[in-house]
């Protein structure tokens, strides 16, 4: 490479840097003189690199957004975890293939020894299994359409089914606040214009109409954190607390060594070499007792006594169940005639 490419490139690296670049500071990291660094901003700036220059007393270049997108410059480091950022996203995501041509495009001007680390990284996503009717998969445009709404805080109104099986409802109107993915989907959290309360929706399941309503002044979200809130919701709670509604503590005859792989948020205390006391949360207290049942093992109830009467409930309608499989086993006497086909 040239020693001018050289320099050029060496510069917007430094550039790229989400900071104001003196003269004199870009100058004493290149080794090269202020003039120099002036002769080089411009020839950056014909190749179309939005270099804006920073008043003040020192002065300064600053490198900024652009109307399209210029040749972009990456040190090792950088190219290989976006490398491997879009191999994660081509699987099975709502830029698949977006995510694919771009990791082709990557592929084609990056060195041998960075092609090398990456064949030596090829990932394997394995998307979880899916139910026949899942419809699950956003349209782009459709995403597109809830981001510039919930950017410009406009009021968005859209044909809502709460179940892939029902059809849409509508129109709905709220005000969209953030956009999150939670176990392999998009939520919209918003608040509900008409039920006057903070609602999350399946983005999957939204068809927005046009045009969008008027502008709004953002609210608070319930919690503080739009993490905390959505974690909230999933679990049963009002939106302020991540807390399980229903947690209950018991002890397992397992060593904690088997169940703590196993026992998800929960907290897993070792007793002795075969046993552990396991703390654990759930959505409800029949959910409660069923989870800590999958260990199928002897179980203690410590506490509260809500648990140890939905362990109750649950022997009972397992007995049931039990009978009534004993009896569908059970052949007929009529049909037990060897002449019957």
């Amino acid at each position: 490479m040239h020693k001018t490419s050289a320099r050029l490139l060496a510069l917007l690296s430094l550039l790229q840097t989400p900071r104001d670049w003196s003269g004199d500071d870009l100058a004493e990291r290149l080794g090269i003189t202020s003039r120099t660094v002036r002769r080089d901003i411009e020839r950056l700036r014909e190749l179309d690199y939005p270099i804006t220059t920073v008043k003040g007393p020192a002065g300064g270049y600053r490198l900024a957004a652009g109307t399209h997108l210029p040749p972009m410059l990456f040190d090792d480091a950088q190219a290989v975890a976006l490398a491997v950022a879009l191999q994660t996203a081509a699987a099975g995501t709502t830029v698949a293939e977006d995510a694919s041509r771009a990791l082709a495009t990557l592929g084609q001007v990056m060195p041998p020894r960075l092609r090398h680390r990456i064949d030596l990284l090829q990932i394997t996503v394995v998307p979880p299994p899916a139910a026949a009717d899942d419809t699950s998969q956003v349209d782009p445009h459709i995403l597109m359409d809830v981001s510039r709404a919930l950017h410009a805080h406009e009021e968005l109104r859209f044909d809502y089914a709460p179940d892939p099986s029902t059809p849409a409802d509508g129109p709905r109107r709220v005000h969209p606040h953030h956009l999150v993915t939670w176990r392999h989907h998009w939520y919209l959290v918003a608040w509900d214009l008409h039920r006057e309360d903070w609602r999350i929706f399946r983005v999957d399941r939204i068809r927005p109409r046009t045009p969008t309503g008027p502008r709004f002044t953002p609210r608070d979200l319930p919690g503080g954190t739009v993490s905390t809130f959505v974690t909230s919701r999933f679990r049963g709670n009002d939106g302020t607390t991540t807390d399980w509604p229903c947690q209950g503590e018991v002890i397992l005859h397992l060593p904690a060594a088997e169940v703590a792989p196993f026992a998800q948020d929960g907290i897993v205390v070792e007793l002795g070499p075969h046993h552990c006391r396991l703390i654990l949360g759930s959505w409800s207290w029949t959910g409660l007792a069923a989870a800590i049942g999958r260990f199928d093992t002897g179980i203690e109830v410590i506490g509260p006594p809500e648990l140890a009467t939905a362990f109750g409930d649950l022997a009972v309608r397992y007995a049931a169940a039990a009978r009534t499989t004993e009896r569908a086993t059970v052949i007929p006497p009529h049909d037990q005639d060897p002449g019957r086909v």
